[in-house]
């Protein structure tokens, strides 16, 4: 069936995205946007509310012996958290062993991940921030639950989940997670979240690294100019 897309691009969405979250702009919000097709609408997000940006990774944690199985997730951050799919655990009772040398593995890749985009520098700090957790489309959601439940865990002050596009089902199943939801649109029947732009190109590994280094520029000169002022 034929779609007309929403959004020309990523930007677009994240322009628009970012008119709608005006109203955090005062809070000095956090803008967490999942790699890598997060990051160019966070990092439109994250512009127009004058806020900081960083990446937020979510690892997935097999059962043991089917890797393509999840029974929980690695959320990145200063303070990493560990979000366990209490269901699967009691069906598979992978054991505490297991789950720790995954974690262990997971982090080293996160770590490995985090370095290539942004080098030595640490997670921002979410503890006591309004955290906008920025992804280019929702589909399942499972990724977004993870992140969500993770952020949560590192007592944030409000959560807030942002996306473009996403299915009504989804969002619902998301709500009990955050404090607010920002969606622009609510397709149905759904299909991929692809299906909702013009311009749908793979994010590219140095345009993230690009918008990364470009909004960590921008802050500071932001920083420079208040101080300046006072």
């Amino acid at each position: 069936m034929f779609r007309r897309p929403i959004f020309h691009n990523r930007q677009d969405a994240g322009r628009k995205l970012a008119a709608a979250l005006e109203s955090f702009r005062d809070r000095d919000p956090l803008v967490l946007a999942l790699p890598r097709g997060g990051v160019p609408v966070a990092f439109e997000v994250a512009r127009a509310l004058d806020a900081e940006l960083d990446l937020l990774f979510v690892r997935k944690i097999g059962a043991p012996g089917h890797e393509e199985f999840g029974i929980g997730a690695v959320v990145d951050g200063a303070e990493p958290q560990l979000v366990l799919n209490d269901e699967a655990i009691r069906l598979l009772a992978p054991g505490e062993d297991y789950i720790r040398a995954e974690l262990g593995r997971q982090l080293i890749e996160i770590e490995r991940r985090r370095q290539a985009y942004v080098g030595g520098r640490q997670p921002i700090a979410m503890r006591g921030r309004t955290v906008i957790i920025v992804d280019d489309g929702i589909a399942t959601g499972g990724t977004m639950k993870a992140a969500l439940k993770g952020a949560r865990k590192n007592q944030v002050a409000r959560l807030v989940l942002a996306v473009p596009v996403a299915p009504q089902d989804s969002l619902a199943e998301l709500r009990q997670d955050c404090d607010d939801i920002i969606c622009l649109a609510t397709p149905d029947p759904f299909g991929a979240v692809g299906a909702f732009y013009a311009d749908f190109t793979q994010t590219t590994d140095e345009e993230v690294v690009s918008l990364l280094a470009t909004a960590a520029s921008a802050r500071r000169r932001s920083a420079a100019s208040v101080a300046g002022s006072q």
